[in-house]
């Protein structure tokens, strides 16, 4: 016979609880009374028959078992929720889907086509969830994510997105400072810098001294760094896909044709026999699609999904 859970009230107060550190703080969140929350989980102490808190001060500290047990609740309450969307979704006729995605990708690419996937596919219901850190999240807390590492996880599915090429732009309006300029010109030019990019690689295929510049704004964000680019803030280097709309609308100028190879890639993986594999399936095959219909890039072909 299975072990009896405990009542859904008192799992809830214990999540609370430990979550806050406090009695008080977790009865104003469930709007019930101290004394409610202290009977719940005194009676939970009784079932377990282990301490699950020790007061500090005004604080109540989890224990390592209560600790264990809150985060259990928490992903359990955080599943059913997800189910329950679900459901009330599958009974409207709409697929939610949860996609993790880069930063620079969403901003740059992909929510510009989002009313192009919405009018294709009316029954999956898009959340996009943005990620900005180099390493993936828990690839178990979407259900589908677009990042910059694989994900190597037994069970996962992992394609690579896209091919790219990198390459300096500017606006219009900084260029008009530089009347008849030359690529000569560009280590005198204010030079946008990012983190996870150095400038060396593009100024040694432009033929300039590969001097990483010593001045300037540093982004942690390629895709806020081209909007400061598209602000006159600057030169930049940029992914010809994440650049090509502002491109291709005056906001962005290329400067020369120099194009060096992307050293991040893209990556898309999701969990094999998905309960949503078939929503999953078609956003993927529309992304490769849409790439598929990008213009090539300067200096070097493009090719959207590989292995």
């Amino acid at each position: 016979m299975k072990p009896r859970i405990p009542p859904l009230p008192a799992l809830r107060a214990l999540e609370t609880a430990a979550r806050l550190h406090s009695f008080t703080r977790a009865a104003q969140e469930l709007n019930v009374t101290h004394s409610a929350i202290s009977h719940h989980l005194r009676a939970l102490e009784d079932e377990l028959g282990t301490v699950l808190f020790n007061r500090s001060g005004p604080r109540m500290i989890p224990t390592p078992a209560c600790e264990r047990l809150a985060a259990a609740v928490r992903k359990s309450l955080e599943d059913l929720a997800d189910a329950l969307d679900q459901a009330r979704a599958q009974g409207a006729g709409v697929t939610n889907l949860q996609v993790s995605v880069m930063a620079d990708f969403a901003s740059a690419w992909l929510i510009r086509r989002l009313a192009a996937f919405a009018e294709q596919h009316p029954d999956i219901e898009l959340m996009l969830r943005i990620h900005y850190q180099l390493e993936p999240p828990d690839p178990d807390s979407v259900d589908i994510g677009i990042w910059h590492r694989r994900i190597n996880r037994k069970g996962y599915l992992c394609r690579k997105l896209l091919d790219d090429r990198v390459i300096a732009v500017a606006s219009p309006t900084l260029l008009a400072r530089y009347p008849g300029y030359t690529l000569a010109d560009v280590p005198r030019m204010p030079m946008l810098r990012w983190t996870m990019r150095s400038w060396r690689d593009w100024l040694t295929a432009a033929g300039l001294p590969p001097d990483e510049p010593e001045r300037g704004p540093v982004f942690d964000d390629p895709g806020i760094m081209l909007q400061a680019a598209v602000a006159g803030q600057g030169l930049a280097t940029a992914r010809w896909r994440m650049a090509r709309h502002d491109i291709e609308n005056g906001n962005l100028v290329q400067i020369g044709d120099i194009s060096i190879p992307a050293s991040m890639e893209y990556f898309v993986a999701w969990r094999e026999n998905h309960v949503r594999e078939a929503a999953i399936t078609r956003f993927y095959q529309w992304l490769n699609t849409q790439l598929e219909n990008d213009a090539p890039a300067p200096g070097g072909p493009l090719s959207p999904a590989g292995n």
